[in-house]
């Protein structure tokens, strides 16, 4: 009778239990940077978007500072033709919030206030980021206002509304 080659039935459990040991040690670290990466993205689109607003408010005096992210850029699948209503200055997913479907951008919804409006003209607005799911696509919140400085909210929950966006600290990077 011939001997059969190949690995036995112990040594192909051992190596199972060292693949399943290694996936373990490295899965909670992939999703921590995942979660990282998240929030690097959602802050630079803070800063986007508030560059965005100065274009818009140069741009458009009249109307003064976008009224949503959809005038700040256009829709999905369209083609971005500069306007008022829909200024082409930021990606299309970004200014619709991921619509449809609502997912996002990078774990992450966006939101924007109604800033204070002087003569007809809006010469302030806010914008928010906050974690689709906390603790899974984010940890924290991020907002600003026509000043341009990125806050924190370590809960995870950032106000739309000036008074809101001022009780946060600013965001050390």
């Amino acid at each position: 009778m011939k001997k059969q080659r190949g690995f036995s039935l112990i040594e192909l459990l051992i190596v199972v239990a060292i693949i399943l040991i290694i996936a373990a040690i490295a899965i909670p670290n992939l999703l921590r940077a995942r979660m990282a990466a998240n929030e690097s993205s959602a802050v630079a689109s803070i800063r986007t978007i508030n560059s965005a607003e100065v274009t818009y408010n140069s741009t458009y005096p009249t109307v003064g500072f976008s009224p949503d992210l959809v005038s700040l850029g256009g829709v999905i699948g369209a083609a971005c033709v500069p306007a008022q209503a829909t200024a082409c200055l930021i990606d299309a997913v970004l200014a619709n919030n991921g619509n449809p479907g609502g997912s996002g951008k990078s774990g992450y919804l966006f939101a924007t206030g109604a800033g204070t409006v002087s003569g007809g003209v809006n010469v302030g607005y806010t914008v928010a980021a906050v974690p689709i799911t906390i603790n899974q696509t984010g940890l924290r919140g991020f907002c600003a206002e026509e000043d341009a400085v990125v806050r924190v909210d370590p809960a995870g929950v950032c106000s739309v509304t000036e008074a809101g966006v001022l009780t946060f600290n600013p965001l050390n990077q």
